[in-house]
């Protein structure tokens, strides 16, 4: 990827929440949607994807169920089945110490950041578009992106990382690698609870740590998000003057201010867009976007194979 500029805009412009007022199921025949989306996708010149939580659940990454019961079976005894549902609920918990806290997320860090090899669903989807001019916007936490292949310069991953942590209030801009904390914390862990000594305390002010994700205004933005959100909006400048494909993959209407309403302002922005969306639930395609677009309301993991297959 080209050097990017350095003097880039925030990235917050890229933002949307308005949504489309004529959203349709597409009633085309399956197989007929899979070679429409694979011939947009051989014919372009750049890909975007934009990845949600949807792609990682798809790929196995799922936060409830068995993957939940069997690998935090503890933790719902300790805390009880009405508070731990599934890993989502649970990471709301307030857990009464950091000593409990701690114990919880190191281990749904290791379950879901450090255990799990590059996935198969990951590993298509780059082998798809390994060739082309590629570029991922991403909402998971889960570092699968990278784990498939994909390069660092062409990812942006606006959430946070399962495996870093930051200062509670975001006293300073610097993340830290918490993989070896993790797992010396999984390792001594009783009672759902980690050892005082293993909480981390801010290197700066002294206060709390906590996991780096998105969830409040104290979230870190460090000079890595900042230059990974530059060649986002390089990439996106780019892309008005090509014949690319919007690829979104398991977003709905959770945050769709990241990645579904925006992809859908470009689409009314420009015509030589078009856009794929996967997606089990939520494929729904503005009606205007006519055959620009294609929505296939199928599971993702098949959908993925289908394509595939399509390119040999």
């Amino acid at each position: 990827m080209k050097e990017i500029r350095k003097s880039k805009g925030n990235w917050t412009q890229f933002l949307s929440g308005v949504p489309a007022k004529d959203y349709v199921f597409q009633a085309a025949p399956y197989e007929e949607q899979i070679k429409k989306a694979a011939e947009m996708i051989r014919n372009s010149d750049m890909v975007l994807i934009g990845a949600g939580a949807g792609a990682s659940a798809a790929a196995g990454l799922t936060y409830s169920g068995t993957r939940f019961t069997d690998n935090f079976d503890e933790f719902i005894e300790k805390y009880g089945s009405a508070n731990m549902t599934d890993m989502y609920a649970a990471g709301f918990y307030p857990f009464p110490t950091p000593e409990a806290k701690w114990g919880y997320w190191s281990k749904h860090s290791i379950i879901n950041r450090f255990v799990p090899p590059a996935l198969p669903l990951y590993q298509m989807i780059y082998q798809i578009v390994q060739k082309k001019d590629h570029f991922v916007l991403t909402t998971n936490v889960d570092h699968q992106f990278w784990k498939a292949g994909f390069t660092d310069e062409r990812i942006f991953a606006t959430q946070g990382d399962y495996g870093m942590i930051q200062c509670e209030k975001g006293c300073h801009q610097k993340i830290y690698d918490a993989d070896k904390l993790f797992h010396q914390m999984d390792q001594a862990r009783r009672d759902c609870t980690v050892p005082s000594y293993m909480v981390p305390a801010c290197p700066v002010c002294g206060g709390n740590m906590a996991m780096y994700l998105r969830s409040d205004q104290y979230f870190v933005e460090d000079e890595h998000w900042h230059e990974a959100a530059k060649r986002y909006g390089y990439f996106r400048e780019r892309i008005n003057n090509k014949k690319a494909v919007l690829l979104e993959l398991g977003v709905g209407f959770n945050t769709p201010v990241i990645i579904r309403f925006p992809f859908e302002k470009m689409m009314r922005e420009y015509e030589n867009l078009s856009l794929i969306r996967l997606n089990l639930n939520d494929a729904v395609i503005p009606e205007s976007f006519g055959k620009r677009a294609i929505g296939i309301n199928a599971d993702m993991e098949k959908t993925i194979i289908d394509l595939c297959k399509e390119f040999g």
